[in-house]
Formats: structure tokens, sequence, C-alpha cells
């Protein structure tokens, strides 16, 4: 099995990283240049695949040339907190750029390797694409613009054998999370929070559906507190 994964370096991104090594897969890891980055390829087995998202059409010939793509997940992403009246042209097309034509360029890309190993897209969306949040405008905005691709790229390859898949999580103990919180003025608790070894699982069961099943979306939060 062939499967890249985007944001490889972060919270989300590196726990699938690990859960997909696990299963046995060659998993090329997508992160811009890090130690980070070096560090968990080192740990895991994966192949570094760097890339610059805002840079989307600079895809590592590793990748590019792969026969067969069976996972392509989407975990990259950036999520400033920033109201209307403050966010700059710069701020939007970074946030569209990274969150949703990234994707959509590197899907692209793929798509022929995805159709040849009938293989499946995930996109690691956010609650914050199913509505709107004050001072979080250019995030969800991207977010929910990553739904209509998703969505869009699930009518157009229904026959031909890719599948499509949109993840909806509430809060992931990442310290992305932990820093928009606190640009919230709001409390972050872990203990509160999906683990990203949680939704890592989410997705394991996704790939593992019959192939009479097609899981389209899943939305998933923490429990309530007892």
């Amino acid at each position: 099995m062939n499967a890249v994964v985007t944001g490889a370096t972060g919270g989300i991104g590196s726990a699938l990283v690990r859960m997909l090594v696990g299963r046995g897969a060659q998993v090329f890891a997508m992160a811009r240049p890090s130690d980070g980055l070096d560090a968990l390829c080192a740990q895991t087995s994966a192949a570094a695949a760097p890339i610059d998202l805002r840079r989307p059409e600079e895809v590592p010939a590793a990748v590019r040339d792969l026969g067969g793509v069976d996972v392509l997940i989407h975990a990259a992403g950036i999520a400033d907190v920033v109201s209307v009246a403050d966010s700059s042209h710069d701020l939007w097309q970074r946030h569209l750029t990274v969150n949703v034509t990234g994707p959509a360029e590197l899907t692209r890309t793929l798509l022929p390797a995805l159709r040849a190993a009938g293989g499946r897209v995930v996109f690691i969306n956010a609650v914050a694409g199913l509505h709107g949040i004050a001072n979080w405008s250019a995030y969800a905005a991207s977010k929910a613009a990553l739904t209509e691709l998703a969505d869009s790229l699930r009518l157009e390859e229904a026959t031909s054998g890719v599948r499509v898949t949109s993840i909806y999580p509430g809060g992931v103990a990442t310290e992305l999370l932990r820093r928009v919180r606190g640009d919230f003025g709001r409390a972050f608790d872990p203990a509160a929070c999906v683990s990203p070894d949680s939704l890592a699982a989410v997705v394991a069961g996704v790939l593992d559906a019959p192939a009479d099943v097609d899981i389209t979306d899943v939305s998933l939060q923490p429990p309530p507190p007892r």
C-alpha cells in the first residue's frame, strides 16, 4: 500500500503516519523541510517528501511518479484567529492556498495514480467548515471550500474507483489547537479533546470499510464530561 500524508509533522499528521506505517504501508510524509520531518521519518521508516503547500505545484518526484496511490490524506492546514476587518489579502491567500488549492493541486497531480489503485482520498476538515465562526473567517471559509472540493471530487470520480471521505473532528489535542484556543482566550485541556491517535483510528476504520460501503462523511466529537 502506498500512502501519502500531508501536514505530516503536525499532531494529526504524525499520528496518521505512524498508524499507516504500523499497518505496513509505504508512507510518504509530506511537510515543509524541517528537523521534525527528518526525525519522524527516522522513527517510523516513512519516506520524507518535503513540500511547501504555498507552492503546491512543486510535488516531489518520488510522489509524483508513483504508479499507484492507495491512500491520500490531506491533514495540512493553517488556522489564524483574525477578524474579517483585520484579515489582510495575504492572510486570505495563505489560508485558501494551504487549506484548499494546495490539496486540490496535489489531488489533481495524483489522480492518475489514485485511479490506477482504486484509492481513497481523505480530507481532514473541521467542524468550522460547517458554519461561520466570529474572528475565524479565513479558516472557516477555507474549510467550507474544502467540503465543496471533496463533494465535487466524489461526484466526478464516482465511476473511477476513487473514493472520497471528509472527516469533521471537533477539538483534537494538538499544539495548533492549543494556540488557537489561546488566541480565542479559551482554556485548552487535552483530556477534553479527541486525541490524534483516536482520530487516526477513525481513519483506519474508514480505510477498512467493506467494498460495498462508501463512507463519505464522518463527524466526531469528544464525549461530554461526566
